[in-house]
């Protein structure tokens, strides 16, 4: 019987047991063979994921339907330099009930971010303005203030609150899903840049959610405490009913 070298090795190690060098050889060879038809195997399905990933950068096809996962791809070769760009940061319009304007560049405004995990809008506050307690379901936010002064602040999950007055180039960060706002706290209008760590953040306002629709009223006033006076109140000024 041929004796391989790695059978010698083996038979010099149990010589005693030539059944165990010669299962264990038998092992060997084989796991030997299975190496060598799985790595032709696992490079192939290598170079397919990558050859996938290349053919999809991920710029949103803003023609195709908004799914759960967001946008499909658009074709490489429809992609160009204007899907990486925006030039709509513009000042918003602020003459309504909160004076206060947002001016998304978001994936339905700015394909280039779609899939990448980030994304900006523009905040303007006139005097007085406000952007109510609200969360981002998606997204954790970091606000930059350009010009002016802003009352900022959130309310942790253990109902803490962490409020601060932000001056030109002050930085806050909001995490994620918490409830928090912006107020205008000067005498100028101010402006604000911020950042955020989904394509797609969403949002909800609080206001909104209670007053701004046609739950009915006695629910509102039983989970709020307030009165009906009141609640109808807000809701006549936030376009509620019911």
């Amino acid at each position: 019987e041929n004796i391989s070298k790695y059978q010698l090795q083996y038979a010099s190690k149990y010589p005693h047991f030539p059944h165990l060098y010669k299962r264990e050889t038998h092992t060997i060879q084989a796991s030997k063979d299975s190496s060598k038809d799985d790595s032709p195997n696992l490079f192939y399905v290598f170079f397919l994921i990558i050859i996938i990933i290349l053919q999809c950068i991920s710029v949103a096809d803003l023609k195709t339907p908004q799914g759960l996962a967001g946008y499909s791809c658009k074709k490489l070769e429809l992609v160009t330099v204007d899907d990486f760009v925006f030039s709509g940061l513009h000042a918003g319009n602020t003459s309504n009930l909160i004076k206060a304007a947002v001016t998304p560049a978001f994936t339905a405004q700015f394909p280039g971010v779609n899939g990448l995990g980030i994304s900006i809008a523009r905040l303007d506050l006139a005097v007085g303005g406000v952007v109510p307690m609200h969360t981002h379901p998606d997204s954790s936010e970091i606000i930059v203030v350009i010009q002016g002064i802003i009352d900022a602040g959130f309310v942790s999950s253990a109902n803490k609150v962490y409020f601060k007055t932000l001056k030109t180039g002050d930085i806050m960060v909001f995490p994620q899903g918490l409830l928090h706002f912006q107020i205008n706290a000067g005498t100028t209008p101010a402006l604000a840049y911020v950042s955020f760590s989904s394509p797609s953040p969403g949002v909800q306002i609080l206001d909104f959610a209670l007053f701004g629709n046609d739950l009915p009223s006695n629910i509102i006033e039983e989970t709020t405490f307030l009165d009906d006076a009141q609640v109808k109140k807000l809701k006549g000024v936030l376009g509620g009913t019911g």
